[in-house]
């Protein structure tokens, strides 16, 4: 009786050791990317509406006469509180599944990419000059908004989940029908408003660009980075 009770005993001491293995595997993921991607969007939204400081409007996308910083800069600038609340929401979320996989550095690099990708997309194809179609004055197109690379990471989440196993299938199931779906509203959107912006200046083409970036990114990357 004693030997079987030591044998149970060592069983369940090698049990509580993988379960805490599996417990502190799965805590590493702080998410640190997402979280320092949401303060920034936070603090420049807080020092542009709140504190009024002016140089931020410098960090939008200014479509007649663009720097090159404003590709990047301009998806942490949003033009008000409704328009930030829904991209943080969809940015944590995304963001969270995308990091899971890639980490923060990964989930870095989809943002900027995806984002640059939907800037570069607006530019090329929307009016440069229409007094302010998207705009904060002036005569020129202005973008901003983090949501090109918020569809850029819709993208993201779903390719990076592709593996042949029950469960990924499973999440990539839910997650495709969803990104599929935003994609072909995006497209509708397109072709409704002809110029590519919708109601309420909606920037539909960066939407459209922000997820065309995120495939290529996973494209590329499935070539040149070893599995």
């Amino acid at each position: 009786m004693a030997k079987y009770a030591g044998d149970a005993a060592r069983e369940l001491g090698r049990g509580v050791a993988r379960a805490t293995r599996r417990t502190s595997g799965t805590s590493r993921v702080g998410y640190d990317g997402v979280f320092a991607l949401l303060f920034i969007n936070f603090a420049l939204f807080a020092m542009d509406h709140w504190l009024a400081i002016g140089a931020v409007k410098t960090l939008y996308l200014n479509h007649a006469r663009p720097t090159w910083w404003q590709f990047v800069t301009s998806t942490f600038c949003h033009a008000n509180w409704a328009h930030l609340s829904s991209n943080i929401f969809f940015l944590y979320i995304f963001g969270k599944l995308v990091e899971e996989e890639e980490g923060a550095f990964g989930v870095w690099m989809s943002y900027i990419v995806t984002g640059v990708g939907a800037n570069v997309a607006s530019w090329l194809l929307l009016p440069k000059s229409v007094g302010g179609v998207l705009g904060i004055g002036g005569a020129a197109t202005v973008s901003l908004g983090a949501s090109g690379a918020v569809f850029g990471l819709f993208a993201v989440s779903v390719l990076v989940k592709l593996k042949f196993n029950w469960r990924r299938i499973l999440e990539v199931v839910i997650l495709g029908q969803f990104v599929v779906d935003r994609f072909l509203t995006e497209a509708k959107m397109v072709a409704a408003a002809g110029s590519g912006v919708g109601a309420g200046n909606v920037n539909h083409v960066a939407h459209l660009g922000g997820a065309i970036a995120g495939v290529l990114l996973i494209f590329f990357l499935s070539r040149l980075v070893p599995s």
